[in-house]
């Protein structure tokens, strides 16, 4: 069933007005008559309702909630991915996979390698095109939040940034003994629930020795993925899954 996302502010007491352009998704692409069923997240309380149309409109949509139902699809770890810009339309391709696979949000990073340069008019517009990515996404996979698409940063800002998270880890493809294994087990004994996580990765030319030692001067974590070297696009997808795998569950935490 589909899923749309609303606030507080579009909910009056068991009524939903729906606005925008998921009123020509329903009404146009989805095809949707007054009595059938929405499944509705308010993101602002990650409640998820089984809601009725009740009115077709040019410019909206109202609904009758008609029962609230259970939904926690969201995984106990919140992962960030810090991602070095890659080129053509990679990034959309990491976000889009990023957020299906439980990403809480994607940073994207400039670095030394990074061939993409974006000017500030340009990143505004990636920036708002790469958040309607995740939003789509997130209907498409059932999330029940919209993962944020934030500002560019630096190694620099990480750096300054470090404590906010729980543990830092950096794919190397330098890195030949400590593995992300190790890193996992040893958060898992922390016996903490929701968790913070960033995973930093570099764009297609990799990162930088001096990056590296900058970032593990201030606590990131550097490891190896294993003897294959992956490409950029694939490395988000190959950590996610095994986060997820090691932490979707509460009884590991």
């Amino acid at each position: 069933m589909p899923k749309f996302f609303v606030t507080n502010k579009e909910i009056n007491e068991n009524h939903i007005k729906i606005s925008g352009d998921d009123t020509n998704h329903i009404k146009n692409v989805l095809r949707k008559k007054v009595g059938e069923i929405l499944n509705i997240c308010n993101t602002d309380t990650l409640e998820d309702y089984l809601c009725k149309i009740i009115k077709l409109e040019d410019k909206y949509i109202e609904l009758e909630i008609t029962e609230k139902i259970e939904n926690n699809v969201e995984p106990n770890a919140k992962v960030t991915i810090l991602q070095g810009l890659p080129k053509a339309d990679k990034m959309e391709l990491i976000i889009q996979k990023s957020v299906e696979l439980g990403a809480y949000s994607i940073t994207p990073v400039e670095m030394k390698r990074c061939v993409v340069k974006l000017n500030e008019k340009d990143k505004e517009k990636k920036i708002s095109r790469w958040q309607k990515i995740s939003e789509v996404a997130s209907k498409q996979s059932g999330r029940n939040i919209i993962p944020k698409i934030n500002q560019v940063i630096t190694i620099q800002n990480i750096c300054q940034d470090i404590t906010n998270y729980d543990i830092v880890i950096v794919a190397y493809e330098e890195e030949k003994t400590n593995t992300l294994k190790t890193e996992l087990e040893h958060l898992k004994k922390l016996k903490k629930k929701n968790l913070n996580i960033a995973i930093l990765i570099g764009p297609e030319g990799g990162i930088e020795k001096s990056e590296i030692e900058h970032l593990k001067k201030h606590g990131a974590k550097i490891v190896t993925l294993g003897n294959r070297i992956l490409r950029t696009e694939t490395v988000a997808l190959n950590i996610l899954s095994i986060i997820m795998y090691e932490f979707e569950n509460k009884e590991n935490n």
